[in-house]
């Protein structure tokens, strides 16, 4: 990797509507090399119709040690289940 040139995630959105889902990694100096890499890398055969870009280090995830504790369903706060509420009578879809 040259001085200068970032690394940047690729989102493909396949057809308009659906989501767009992550592709893989490409370099690039700036966005407009960086979208061009993309393009060239992830749907040269057609695979998508909208391409997103975005810095590597512009993506912020959970560390690992603390996975545990930030996806704990917090099951001792009661007053997020349904069932801590009263349901009225007549209301048959909730």
């Amino acid at each position: 990797m040259e001085s200068g040139d970032k690394v940047w995630e690729v989102f493909v959105q396949k057809k308009p509507g659906l989501a767009f889902k992550h592709a893989g990694s490409c370099h690039g100096y700036d966005k407009k090399m960086a979208i061009q890499n993309a393009r060239d890398l992830y749907t040269r055969r057609g695979e998508g119709r909208a391409l997103w870009v975005v810095p590597s280090e512009a993506i912020v995830s959970v560390p690992l040690e603390d996975s545990e504790a930030f996806f704990d369903p917090g099951d001792d706060k009661i007053y997020r289940h349904a069932t801590f509420y009263k349901i009225p009578d007549g209301v048959n879809h909730l």
